[in-house]
């Protein structure tokens, strides 16, 4: 594992992780909607530009259709326009060579597959026919993805964003968590070699001297999801338990952001519940929301 931390594009909150994130592990981000969590991960995925010359990317697991307005964001946080070309792509063109290792066909900021407008995001909102058409469609859409991060990293990107998981009543119904679970672990923690292998498949011994010319170390790969929660208030979210299936108990870092009171007003604030491999700030840390993003006071 590499020892050079990624900064969060946060000054104050990176002192509270010890110099910031551990790349090749996984960091949650918990809060209700509109806490600040995509501001969060766009000013994480900035930072990559700077630290290592290729801004991070964005995958969007929203599933009823509904925009996390991550270009709207990224425009005024940063003026950063967000490239989004290559979902006009269909991933059998990403399986051929001219494709992939094109920076400018292959290297894209944001992607959003998964939109099932009117959908929910648990497995008992499908009846047993649905299920079958959702995990054949998935399968499709994952072969996407696969070309998707592939390609990204073969240029140069270290850290991605993973928006979009939405409150289920339990981890284990969430197909959104199901989606995530096999890209963190098939796609993010594979060596390249391997990821290659997946994308090209039968065409794998055509491209593998490209392959060989474009390595990539996964460890160095830096991921956080943001995760939307029905806590508001941050007490309710530092009893929050960790449950069979939950992603948490696999975290590396836990970040939670919730709404704390102070007089009679009520200000958002956060704090670091978990931070393996490095020293953490247990301090419950007052934040606002302003044009550049998170402003930790």
């Amino acid at each position: 594992m590499t020892s050079t931390r990624q900064s969060t594009g946060i000054a104050e909150l990176d002192e509270m992780l010890g110099g910031g994130l551990i790349p090749g592990t996984l960091t949650v981000v918990l809060g209700a909607t509109g806490i600040g969590k995509t501001q969060l991960g766009l000013q994480y995925a900035h930072a990559g530009k700077s630290q290592e010359g290729e801004a991070g990317i964005l995958f969007d697991l929203t599933s009823r259709g509904d925009a996390q307005n991550h270009a709207d964001y990224a425009q005024r946080m940063f003026g950063w326009t967000l490239s989004t070309d290559w979902q006009t792509l269909h991933p059998e063109r990403l399986r051929q060579p001219d494709d992939v290792w094109d920076k400018e066909k292959a290297r894209s900021d944001f992607l959003h597959l998964f939109q099932r407008s009117g959908k929910r995001v648990t497995i008992h909102d499908l009846d047993p026919d649905e299920w079958r058409e959702w995990k054949i469609e998935l399968m499709k859409k994952l072969d996407a993805t696969i070309a998707y991060f592939y390609g990204n990293f073969v240029h140069g990107v270290r850290r991605c964003v993973i928006d979009g998981v939405e409150p289920t009543e339990t981890a284990s119904d969430s197909f959104q968590i199901h989606v995530f679970d096999y890209i963190y672990h098939q796609v993010l923690r594979k060596e390249a070699d391997w990821l290659a292998r997946d994308l090209f498949r039968v065409h794998f011994r055509q491209n593998e001297e490209d392959v060989k010319r474009h390595p990539y170390d996964c460890h160095e790969i830096g991921c956080l999801l943001l995760q939307t929660t029905h806590e508001v208030l941050l007490d309710d979210l530092l009893s929050r338990p960790i449950e069979s299936g939950d992603i948490l108990s696999n975290a590396n870092t836990i970040i939670l952001m919730g709404k704390v009171r102070d007089g009679l007003t009520m200000k958002r604030a956060l704090h670091v519940a978990k931070h393996r491999g490095s020293r953490c700030d247990d301090a419950i840390v007052p934040f606002e929301i302003g044009e550049n993003g998170l402003l930790i006071s």
